[in-house]
C-alpha cells in the first residue's frame, strides 16, 4: 500500500522559506496525484495544493497561489512544498495525500491515503 511519509517542518522565523518533502514509504506514488493540506489547532484542514502523476499539471485554490509551489521528482519518489514568506498564523501541522486520479477543484478533499504530518511553527 502506499505509505506516506512527510518531513521537513521545524521552527521558522516569519518571513522566512521553507521546503516540505513527500515521500512513500511503501507502494511508490510514482501514478499518483499528490495533494497538500494543512490544519492549524481548532481550525477545519484546507487544501492548499495538488499535483497530477506527471507532474505537469499543477492546482492551486485562489487562497494559496502565490505564496505555495508544489513540484514532484518522479526518479526521487518524492513531492514537495514550497513555502514563501512565512507568518504566524501558517503555523500548523502539514499532510500530504494520495489518489490515482487528478479531478481536482478549488473543494478537494483529499484521497484515500494520507501521511501522518509534519509540524510548520513559524515564530514571530
Amino acid at each position: 500500500q502506499v505509505q506516506l511519509v512527510e518531513s521537513g517542518g521545524r521552527l521558522v522565523q516569519a518571513g522566512g522559506s521553507l521546503r516540505l518533502s513527500c515521500s512513500s514509504s511503501g507502494r511508490s506514488f510514482i501514478r499518483y496525484a499528490i495533494s497538500w493540506f494543512r490544519q492549524a489547532p481548532g481550525k477545519e484542514r484546507t487544501f492548499i495544493a495538488a499535483i497530477d502523476a506527471s507532474g505537469e499539471s499543477t492546482y492551486y485554490p485562489d487562497s494559496m497561489k502565490g505564496r505555495f509551489t508544489i513540484s514532484r521528482d518522479s526518479a526521487k519518489n518524492t513531492v514537495f512544498l514550497q513555502i514563501a514568506n512565512l507568518r504566524p498564523e501558517n503555523t500548523a501541522v502539514y499532510y500530504c495525500n494520495a489518489e490515482p486520479q487528478f479531478a481536482i477543484t478549488s473543494d478537494y478533499l483529499g484521497g484515500n491515503y494520507w501521511g501522518q504530518g509534519t509540524q510548520v511553527t513559524v515564530s514571530s
